[in-house]
């Protein structure tokens, strides 16, 4: 699914990132953790192809994200609310997005109304623009448009934060049945080892950089997780 090989980011002359081969399979919830500057945001933007790499590649089903533009249609992301149009309401945004998916207007009015649990009557029907949003309802907001058409990849950047307790364990949920049902592959990043942990079944430990740690969750991981950042 995605492919990565010698893969660097250098600023002014300094190694941000530095890769030389991982690989995610479909349908894997891969996790990403490391302390501010481990190069996390890097990495996604590199697989997003919002910045160039210094050398090597980044690979979606095989298409290379610098060199072609087709891995668009399969791929979706929120990393952050700017990812949102502000003057738009929840309702018109994910029209907009729909449209972008060929997804009818009608079409998407029904599918969104599987998510009012996880909204938890705060999104729709709401008639505010989602500039007015909070930070949380942002960020649902966010991710669910995300979810529009079954992208067969998912980046979230922190999709934990600014959320209340009900809603991140409904998140873990809505992440798991997406990944099962129709195969998704999750890449979330999060500062939250409990949660990331509690929902990836892969987790890698960046340090400037570098991998230090690729992990196959198991019971054991987050305590091993939290040693590491103890010391």
């Amino acid at each position: 699914m995605i492919s990565v090989r010698d893969l660097t980011k250098k600023y002014s002359g300094k190694v941000v990132l530095d890769l030389p081969a991982l690989d995610i399979p479909q349908g894997q919830r891969f996790g990403l953790v490391g302390n501010n500057g481990a190069g996390k945001t890097t990495f996604f933007n590199l697989i997003l192809d919002l910045i160039q790499a210094t050398t090597g590649q980044v690979k979606v089903n095989d298409i290379e994200v610098q060199k072609s533009e087709e891995w668009k249609s399969f791929t979706a992301a929120f990393i952050d609310e700017t990812y949102l149009i502000g003057y738009l309401t929840v309702e018109e945004y994910y029209y907009f997005l729909g449209n972008l998916r060929g997804i009818s207007k009608e079409e998407i009015q029904a599918w969104i109304q599987n998510f009012e649990p996880f909204f938890n009557g705060e999104i729709l029907n709401q008639k505010k623009y989602l500039r007015d949003l909070s930070k949380g309802n942002q960020k649902k907001a966010g991710i669910v448009g995300a979810l529009i058409g079954k992208p067969d990849v998912i980046l979230l950047d922190e999709p934990f934060a600014n959320l209340d307790p009900t809603t991140q364990i409904r998140l873990k949920t809505l992440i798991e049945e997406e990944a099962e049902k129709n195969g998704t592959t999750f890449l979330i990043s999060s500062h939250d080892l409990t949660h990331i942990t509690g929902v990836c079944d892969r987790i890698v430990l960046l340090e400037k950089g570098k991998i230090i740690q690729d992990i196959k969750t198991t019971s054991k991981t987050l305590n091993e997780l939290e040693q590491y950042f103890s010391n």
